[in-house]
């Protein structure tokens, strides 16, 4: 509730200049962000949570009583390591999927009306692949209009080669990649034969593996993509010779990493508060909420780490697991038996 007073505060100017509906406001921008920030938050929620209930069972010699009886501590994880596993599962879901979506949904507005220059895609000098031995280049393309000046196709055969296609210009017609050039010239290469084509003031109707969404780059769009579609376009850019995949395959790697917390928290919120202290829930409360800043504060550093070539992407961002589950093994050795 604070966030989204905060935003709003942030914000209002745009939605009064922009004349976005409060529908819009509300169920387009406002309930995919709740649900987007309560997503990045629901490890810390679940240590919180923890913290809390098996602390006032420590509190009232509950545990105490729980181990004298015969349970083993394994025993008394057994319930946690289950809820804690079902949430895994829904926020793994919700990371691949449900958040995604609703990004989608949430950023689309947001470029509409607040961020209108955030698009960072490249338009002019563009090369790339679009095809096994097919490369293009673009001088310049319009975004507004769909159109692109002094297009030109290459196509290359045993490194050869064998087909050259220029045009002045090429306008995006719709899918599937259908485009109009417009004067354009077609040289063909056969060993030593050439075959020359010019057709100046001619328009050609044909289909190339281009499409405007090529030219669109924005800061967030890796979180706008399904797991699906996030892996396709990885895909798609590494075939076409484009580099820039690198904070792509972080967001990959993080959507599976992050749910994993959940259980790695839990048993370490588990294993704090169990034991039964002079200060009581406070200084429980206190080391968990401290473990949890350390988590994301660590989680960050090592993401940023991966995503500026540092490290290997799977290793960024799989590393704050790693360390903290050597914690909740150590605490778990430790625990009051």
């Amino acid at each position: 509730m604070l966030s989204v007073i905060i935003d709003v505060s942030n914000n209002i100017e745009d939605f009064i200049e922009e004349e976005a509906s409060i529908r819009q406001i509300i169920f387009d921008y406002y309930l995919n962000w709740v649900l987007w920030i309560n997503g990045l938050l629901i490890p810390l929620y679940a240590l919180i949570a923890v913290i809390f209930f098996t602390s006032r069972m420590a509190y009232n010699s509950e545990i105490i009583s729980i181990l004298n009886a015969g349970v083993s501590f394994r025993r008394l994880m057994r319930p946690y390591l289950l809820a804690g596993g079902f949430i895994m599962f829904l926020h793994l879901l919700g990371n691949h999927y449900l958040i995604p979506a609703g990004n989608q949904i949430h950023y689309d507005f947001q470029h509409k009306y607040i961020w209108k220059h955030n698009d960072k895609g490249k338009t002019s000098d563009v090369h790339l692949f679009i095809g096994p031995q097919t490369t293009a280049y673009i001088k310049h393309y319009r975004k507004r209009d769909s159109t692109a000046r002094d297009i030109k196709v290459e196509r290359y055969q045993d490194n050869k080669l064998v087909y050259l296609l220029k045009a002045k210009s090429a306008e995006w017609i719709g899918p599937p990649n259908r485009w109009k050039l417009k004067d354009y010239q077609v040289r063909t290469f056969d060993g030593m034969k050439e075959t020359f084509e010019l057709k100046a003031k001619e328009e050609l109707d044909t289909t190339l593996n281009i499409a405007p969404e090529d030219f669109v780059d924005y800061v967030n769009q890796h979180e706008m993509m399904t797991t699906y579609r996030l892996i396709n376009y990885i895909n798609t850019q590494q075939a076409r010779g484009i580099k820039n995949t690198k904070r792509y395959k972080v967001e990959l790697h993080r959507r599976t990493a992050e749910p994993f917390t959940v259980l790695i928290l839990t048993i370490i919120g588990m294993t704090i508060a169990a034991r039964k202290v002079r200060g009581g829930m406070g200084f429980h409360l206190a080391l968990g909420v401290a473990l949890g800043a350390i988590y994301i504060f660590l989680s960050k550093f090592s993401a940023t780490f991966a995503t500026n070539e540092s490290l290997p992407p799977i290793i960024g961002v799989w590393f704050p697991n790693i360390v903290f589950s050597l914690i909740a093994v150590r605490l778990v050795s430790r625990a009051q038996k």
